[in-house]
């Protein structure tokens, strides 16, 4: 009898040494044991160390069953979020400066609650896909910017995935680096994690799927959360071992998920942490340089625009890197023929056509007429600032439908698929967007009378603004 009450639980034993009872629990433990005859084998008295918490990763420890919802925090530790970071700016005449130490060089600055809180003071951003993936991520760095007060946000990107940050200004630095190449150049591969090693993240967040070997990328920053989502099959074995917090997609495609693609780690990153509730999603919002919109301005007025009295006409089909589609649509282009059919409805406005390349400019011309307004835009910044001065956008499912959303214009967006439409663009109406999609689930398709109907009240409403 006594050998069977000394067998305890694995998970109950596993909390019982991570997280330990207070005494009056260990006084009970111990006349339990002393006292085996008192105890019966099926009575309800039970130690009250075995959790129902979330687990963490299963990779890291099987027996984990999370933190002791009973656990106790005194004064000892500062509660609620973080505070700003109490080290001194950088002082520029200093060639080391003050805040270009490793994490614990100066433990009498930063306080114990950074590590019991899990406070994050750097966090990187490894984000996969073009422009249309890096800006539906804002959202997430807003909600770090609020869940973290203080903390610096860097970002690893795609070259066409960079350039997106120059409307975001919560992004300290933005890295170029293709994460999408299988077989990556071991000189740039590993000047890549020496960079991001020497810079002492608290937290990296993956949004590329992550096998065994981007996981060990991540593992080898050294930082103290490694947050990532990982293949939804047999690709992802062993990836769980490098990373503290692993997420599993519906799909190898993670843009399929539209516009909410990231709600698994945004639901991670907004948890409630003791006494800090839930940090609710901000909405996509961008920010536009004065230069930015000075030198937009010049190209505009040079094409025979006027601030406010035109409309962005953004999607012509063409083979540039600069069409800013998404991966999880690629039947987002029309041909120009199809677009100056569109083109013919509007009549309070001028429309003014999006180019991504100059050698589309003489297919303008000759499907619309020399006295086409044509604008050259290749960088999401640009686009963001012509969308910002113009009355409103016409669009199919490129980047252009998200800047006008960001900048609360009106806009009238063209899709492959109702599905599509809704995925990509939820709550279309108090967006001020009205959604036209395709009935065979082919873009060319499209009814191209009901768009122009679209255009008219789209015209009206508009010339009353």
């Amino acid at each position: 009898m006594a050998a069977t009450y000394l067998l305890p639980n694995p998970k109950c034993l596993s909390s019982f040494l991570t997280n330990p009872p207070s005494v009056s629990s260990i006084q009970f433990t111990q006349l339990s044991f002393l006292n085996p005859l008192d105890h019966k084998p099926h009575s309800s008295r039970r130690l009250n160390v075995c959790t129902n918490a979330k687990k963490k990763n299963p990779w890291l420890d099987p027996f984990d069953d999370g933190e002791d919802p009973n656990m106790e925090y005194g004064s000892l530790f500062a509660d609620g979020k973080q505070e700003e970071d109490p080290r001194p700016p950088d002082n520029p005449d200093n060639p080391y400066g003050f805040l270009k130490f490793p994490a614990g060089y100066a433990v009498e600055i930063a306080s114990l609650g950074l590590k019991v809180r899990g406070d994050v003071r750097r966090c990187c951003c490894v984000i996969s896909g073009g422009v249309y993936e890096n800006l539906l991520f804002f959202p997430a760095i807003q909600l770090l910017k609020d869940r973290y007060p203080g903390v610096q946000i860097d970002v690893l990107a795609s070259e066409r995935g960079k350039q997106t940050y120059e409307l975001n200004k919560n992004v300290r630095w933005a890295n170029a680096y293709d994460l999408d190449d299988y077989f990556p150049e071991p000189a740039e591969y590993t000047d890549m994690v020496g960079v991001l090693k020497s810079r002492y993240y608290d937290m990296v967040l993956s949004t590329k799927l992550a096998g065994i070997g981007h996981a060990a990328f991540l593992f080898m920053t050294t930082a103290r959360d490694r947050v990532s989502y990982i293949y939804p099959n047999v690709n992802a074995a062993g990836a769980g071992l490098f990373l503290s917090e692993i997420f599993t997609p519906d799909s190898l495609n993670l843009s399929e998920g539209g516009f909410n693609m990231y709600h698994e780690m945004v639901d991670w990153l907004g948890r409630p942490f003791r006494s800090v509730p839930r940090q609710p999603v901000p909405p996509l919002r961008v920010s536009i340089s004065r230069k930015l919109k000075e030198v937009v301005e010049e190209k505009y007025k040079k094409a025979g625009a006027e601030k406010g009295k035109y409309i962005v006409i953004h999607g012509i089909k063409s083979d540039s890197k600069a069409s800013m589609q998404s991966k999880g649509d690629t039947d987002s282009l029309l041909p120009i023929e199809i677009w100056a059919e569109i083109a013919e409805a509007v009549r309070e406005f001028k429309p003014i056509f999006v180019i991504p390349h100059e050698k589309e400019r003489e297919n303008v011309e000759e499907a619309v007429g020399e006295d086409a307004s044509i604008v050259f835009i290749t960088t999401p910044g640009q686009l963001a600032a012509l969308i910002n001065d113009s009355a409103g956008v016409i669009t199919t499912n490129t980047a252009a439908v998200q800047l006008a959303n960001a900048r609360e214009k009106t806009s009238i967006t063209l899709f492959c698929s109702e599905e599509k439409g809704r995925i990509f663009v939820p709550d279309a109406e108090e967006k001020k967007c009205t959604i036209i999609s395709s009935k065979t689930g082919k873009l060319a398709d499209i009814d191209v009378g009901a768009v122009k109907d679209a255009i008219k009240t789209f015209n009206v409403s508009l010339a009353l603004v």
